[in-house]
């Protein structure tokens, strides 16, 4: 294998890539990158048994060949080459040498043989649908997908597509956000789509309206993104019944400032650390909510204008599950539903309901 690239469109790739490899396998080439280098171009490829990802960059190839080097030292010579080509070639030891200006590195590559393949999809089903769409959907859902492995099926966030429809549902028992938005999408179809690869799309995605294909098979799903290809398992098992969580009625129908909210929740958490925890309090009464807390290191209290409706009411809750929610909003208003003091908070925009989340309340103790 002989190739000649550029440094900077390597950089990237390896970049990118570096972020599908194992940190640590039983099998040292999944601690690597495959470089396969055929025609015009090269491929690079990282997998670690559950998300693999490949993207293509142009190089000159005076000798097409396979090889798997270590992500984190190709990485790093990779990002420190000091010239815009890179020479790379491997002879028929494995040993790779890599070439740029003065620069000069050998090492010791893993044959490309040891590299397992990554999974097909079968049996697909195909949508489209606006990079940017994408990107503000997985960004609104992503915060509440559960960091635990109690349940393994709510690690990742539930697709729901029907005619023309595509939501996004994550929950982790604490707090759940849905997102809703047209695609082209032919069929009905179910399916979970892990957090961790979710996030790895979203890096990905770009803000532009380009149309990006989703191929889904019974087990696997693949994200094509301009250069790239991210291919993951999906989860499987019973995921949370989320329709019957969503309150129907509400007492109180609150309609406040989004970054005023967001400030004063902000204010009134500097006295909570990881070691001292204590609910922020909520009391919503009379057009105005007041936000306090105390902690052994003191108190703190906060209000704001807000236009309600209904009977008042005080709650408490987790600052971050609170926070989370009210920071991934859209618009300058939030609409804002309470069906009484333990029943879960409803966030939705000030009109229509392309977003709802709901975020669990606290139990508080009576003050003295």
């Amino acid at each position: 294998m002989k190739i000649i690239c550029k440094q900077q469109q390597l950089n990237e790739a390896v970049l990118n890539i570096q972020r599908a490899v194992s940190a640590k396998s039983s099998v040292p080439a999944l601690e690597g990158i495959l470089l396969s280098a055929e025609e015009s171009e090269i491929t690079l490829c990282g997998y670690d048994l559950e998300l693999g990802m490949k993207t293509k960059i142009e190089a000159k190839v005076e000798e097409k060949g396979r090889i798997v080097l270590s992500a984190r030292l190709f990485g790093d010579i990779v990002r420190r080459l000091p010239a815009d080509d890179v020479h790379l070639s491997v002879d028929d030891k494995n040993i790779t040498k890599i070439q740029s200006g003065p620069a000069d590195f050998s090492i010791a590559g893993i044959p490309a043989e040891e590299y397992p393949e990554l999974p097909s999809i079968t049996g697909e089903t195909s949508i489209k649908i606006a990079n940017c769409t994408l990107k503000s959907m997985i960004r609104q859902t992503i915060f509440a997908v559960a960091e635990s492995d109690a349940k393994p099926i709510h690690t990742g966030t539930l697709f729901e597509l029907d005619k023309n429809k595509i939501r996004l549902v994550s929950v982790d028992g604490y707090r759940l956000a849905l997102r809703e938005e047209t695609a082209k999408c032919e069929e009905e179809l179910n399916f979970v789509v892990p957090g961790k690869t979710l996030q790895e799309v979203m890096k990905l995605l770009s803000d532009d309206d380009e149309e990006l294909e989703i191929l889904i098979g019974r087990r696997h799903i693949l994200f094509q993104i301009g250069s790239y290809c991210v291919i993951s398992r999906l989860l499987e098992g019973e995921f949370l019944d989320y329709r019957a969580a969503i309150p129907n009625t509400s007492a109180m129908e609150i309609l406040v400032s989004t970054r005023s909210f967001i400030e004063s929740v902000e204010r009134v958490s500097l006295i909570i650390t990881d070691r001292l925890k204590s609910p922020v309090r909520c009391l919503f009464e009379d057009n105005e909510i007041k936000v306090s807390c105390s902690t052994s290191i003191g108190r703190a209290s906060d209000q704001l204008p807000a236009k309600m409706e209904g009977e008042p009411v005080e709650m408490g809750f987790n600052n971050r599950y609170l926070l989370d929610a009210l920071r991934n909003t859209e618009g300058d208003e939030m609409k804002i539903q309470l069906n009484g003091a333990l029943s879960p908070m409803k966030i939705l925009p000030r009109e229509g309901n392309s977003y709802l989340f709901l975020v669990l309340p606290v139990r508080l103790k009576s003050e003295a």
